[in-house]
């Protein structure tokens, strides 16, 4: 925090975890690498501290050199580093081993990763209670990880413990986590993007858990890029770009106030009804320098400026793709669950069309259908005038390249073997184009989407989130496809680069008049791109229309239920963001208004 924020500190002495002046250097090949230099912090029992910022800020190397699990290849410097009055700037690893489980708990991110797959949730939440010697007797511990179970809302807690991670819905998963960082009855608990990908509802439940902790005295570090996240449980914020605190302070002043140029960019780029029809990415805001953080700042500080996106016309006549009566079940044994019950949507060309929902309403079941991934029970589905469900694999090849995917996770869906070229031209291979034009088209398309030459001989590893996520929308786009398919391909990047990729994906369309079915549950993400929306419950279309009538005037229950769930800015107001005199059709008046 900045020495003004501590200096205005009422009761130091009562904070749990105190640093000062951290600094954490990497050896690399090329040299030292600083990933943090020079950050204070303080957390209290009972309070919430939240460190946002972009990948590569510093967030998670500061939790994890509060935890002592840094790698072997890092340095570690503190003018103080104290948990429980301990000082730990020397501790050895038999001194973090005792620090970790029982003093400070850490939830991670992904839970289908961090849970062992091949042991049930009751041994993993469990082994708190083993390693440091907690409870004694195997049924006194069966009794305690139940009960922790139970307190974290795990609903049937005895049937899930004897349950594996592959077994558990996200939320299940998530929670499950949470209980294995409580499982020693830490004093801080560390979590490090907890609600990350996960749906609007599940994310509200586990902010619920997080904050009934805080209310029984549990000193929480949340760590997020999500700023409407932070919004609903932070007490205190550090905003870290490039490994330094460019901003701290109460939540209300950081979020409402902001005096880095950098925070208000990050707020201009969370997307929302408010955001419809102008740029999300703001260039040259962020010129903050490392002593900004230490300045009082301006008390009104000079709004962000929005810039209008490209005009784009929607086609009349017949739609890139229109499905009917799509019907879908999967059997386990003798029982049936049907996953898509009569779904009917079309698209034209130029037109956005969102797909919003919790995990299991069927969302990604319609767009394996709508790719000839997956056959459906009944109905059918036209794509660019051709009954695309009727044919066979064969007949539909030369008609693959009108439909293409945008995939959630791009590393995943890349060979790792194969150069950016090779994997952009997957898709020209796919669709028949002769090796002559492959070069050529490969070149256009990474133009096309701002990488350029220079990238296509490089390895999907050496690229960033966003840089990858790029390639993946350039092989998209490679063959000249009539309709992308986005199934959340934005959900698990940094706000300012998923700013950049819906500006692009927006740039492209107008250009290129490609219909897109965008597949999110990021509500303010579906508003800001889509011009009409579908919302799926269990298998069904609920609520469908215009985006902005259906978010601002939900009708069902359901939609009234996401919408109240989600996560905004509206506890403490919103960051600067000026709008031109002239807002734009379906741009709202205020951000007041929400979504």
């Amino acid at each position: 925090m900045t020495t003004a924020d501590l200096a205005a500190d009422p009761a130091p002495a009562a904070a749990f975890a105190r640093v000062r002046n951290l600094r954490v250097t990497f050896a690399t090949p090329r040299g030292p690498v600083e990933a943090v230099r020079g950050l204070d912090l303080d957390v209290r029992p009972g309070q919430c501290v939240a460190i946002v910022g972009e990948s590569g800020s510093g967030k998670s190397v500061t939790a994890r050199a509060l935890i002592g699990a840094l790698s072997p290849n890092a340095t570690l410097e503190a003018d103080r580093l104290e948990i429980n009055r301990q000082d730990l700037r020397r501790a050895s690893q038999s001194q973090w081993r005792q620090v970790r489980g029982t003093h400070v708990g850490l939830v991670l991110q992904d839970a289908l990763t961090s849970l062992d797959p091949l042991r049930p949730l009751g041994r993993e939440v469990g082994e708190v209670l083993v390693t440091h010697r907690l409870v004694r007797g195997r049924r006194a511990r069966r009794d305690r990880v139940i009960g922790l179970l139970r307190s974290v809302g795990i609903p049937q807690p005895e049937i899930r413990a004897r349950q594996y991670s592959g077994q558990l819905s996200g939320g299940l998963r998530q929670r499950g986590l949470i209980a294995s960082g409580l499982a020693g009855q830490p004093e801080l608990l560390i979590a490090d993007e907890p609600t990350t990908a996960l749906d609007v509802t599940v994310q509200a439940q586990i902010l619920e858990l997080l904050a009934g902790e805080k209310a029984r005295g549990t000193a929480i570090l949340l760590i997020s890029h999500d700023l409407a996240v932070v919004a609903q449980i932070a007490d205190q914020i550090l905003v870290m770009r490039h490994g330094q605190v460019l901003e701290s302070g109460p939540a209300a002043r950081v979020l409402a106030r902001p005096r880095a140029a950098y925070t208000r960019q990050l707020l201009a780029a969370i997307p929302s009804g408010d955001s419809k029809g102008y740029r999300l990415a703001v260039t040259g805001a962020a010129s903050d320098d490392a002593g900004e953080a230490g300045q009082a700042g301006p008390v009104t500080p000079p709004p962000v400026a929005r810039q209008p996106l490209p005009p784009r016309s929607i086609a009349g006549g017949e739609p890139v793709i229109a499905v009917s009566g799509l019907r879908k079940d999967y059997r386990h044994g003798h029982a049936a669950l049907r996953a898509v019950d009569d779904v009917t949507f079309s698209v034209a060309a130029g037109e956005t069309l969102g797909l919003v929902g919790e995990s299991g309403s069927g969302k990604t079941t319609v767009a394996r259908i709508a790719l000839g991934l997956l056959a459906p029970d009944a109905g059918q589905v036209r794509i660019a005038g051709t009954d695309w469900t009727q044919l066979s694999e064969r007949q539909r090849r030369p008609h693959r390249r009108d439909i293409q995917l945008i995939a959630q996770d791009p590393l995943g869906s890349f060979d790792p073997r194969y150069t950016v070229r090779s994997i952009v031209a997957e898709s020209l291979d796919a669709a028949g184009t002769p090796a002559r034009e492959r070069r050529d088209r490969v070149l256009e398309v990474l133009d096309l989407v701002r990488l350029g030459a220079d990238y296509a001989d490089r390895h999907p590893r050496s690229l960033s989130g966003g840089q990858r996520q790029r390639v993946s929308i350039a092989r998209a786009l490679a063959p000249r496809p009539k309709l992308l398919v986005a199934d959340e391909p934005v959900s698990a990047l940094d706000v300012s680069v998923q700013a950049q990729i819906l500006d692009l994906l927006a740039d492209l369309q107008a250009e290129l008049g490609t219909a897109i079915l965008f597949i999110s549950h990021d509500l303010g993400v579906i508003h800001h791109v889509a011009d009409r929306v579908l919302v799926m419950q269990r298998g069904q279309v609920v609520e469908s229309g215009d985006v902005g009538t259906v978010f601002r005037r939900p009708s069902h229950p359901y939609t009234q239920e996401l919408l109240r769930t989600r996560p905004a800015l509206d506890r403490f107001g919103r960051g600067q963001a000026a709008q031109p005199d002239e807002p734009r059709a379906g741009t709202a008046a205020s951000i007041a208004d929400g979504f």
